[in-house]
């Protein structure tokens, strides 16, 4: 999995904790090694974690290594970002996005 910096790594066996159980709102970036456009988005990711700490938490989670909360969520391709809030998804997108463009699209539902 390309880890973005700053970024956690969640899995099928603590993504309810992680992300559904989380005070803030949560941006799940589903990813896997093989996709380019999710090596693109590893430093936008960075870059998101850092500017919103504290406002918004930011995680990676390896579709190929965790296909149980890929299949429960509907992940067909990758990247997907997905936000939850309240421990439900709220907003969902695929593909890699420039940050400004990733920000405006957010500053819908964070």
């Amino acid at each position: 999995m390309i880890r973005a910096e700053g970024v956690a790594v969640v899995t099928d066996a603590d993504f309810d904790a992680e992300v559904r159980g989380a005070d803030l709102p949560v941006l799940v970036e589903f990813t896997a090694d093989w996709c380019g456009p999710c090596r693109q988005l590893a430093p936008v990711l960075s870059a998101v974690a850092q500017e919103e700490a504290g406002r918004l938490k930011v995680v990676q989670l390896d579709t190929d290594a965790n296909p149980e909360t890929m299949t429960r969520y509907g992940v067909l391709s990758a990247p997907t970002l997905m936000v939850f809030r309240d421990g439900e998804p709220v907003w969902s997108r695929v593909g890699a996005r420039p940050r400004r463009r990733l920000m405006e699209e957010l500053a819908e539902v964070i």
